[in-house]
């Protein structure tokens, strides 16, 4: 796993990509500090290792990335086991909150470059 705090090419994330799934990455975001993790099976093993590192859970979202969409809506996906949540008012697997979309679209692409 990586911790992304400061900035990542995007052929990095490409390469990530082939050796996990092939053309998506699967990466928690803590909203709050503005980090990322990537390069995991699982969103649960990135959030652990957040959490391990002091992130609040309630900062913390799972997304995909599909580097081969990049700068496209499509490039980032809300979906994870993670972000269900009900103590936090998230009932789903995405992310219902739009507010806490738009910071992540921020964050992704002030981290991602190409």
């Amino acid at each position: 796993m990586q911790i992304i705090i400061n900035k990542v090419s995007l052929d990095e994330l490409k390469k990530i990509a082939q050796s996990r799934f092939g053309n998506l990455i699967k990466a928690v975001i803590d909203v709050e500090k503005e980090i990322l993790v990537v390069d995991s099976d699982l969103h649960s093993d990135e959030e652990a290792l957040l959490l391990s590192k002091g992130s609040k859970q309630e900062n913390l979202w799972g997304i995909n990335l599909y580097p081969d969409l990049y700068g496209k809506k499509e490039w980032i996906e809300f979906d994870s086991m993670i972000n269900l949540r009900p103590s936090f008012g998230n009932r789903t697997r995405g992310i219902n909150s739009i507010e806490i979309q738009k910071r992540i679209i921020v964050i992704v692409n002030k981290l991602i470059i190409k």
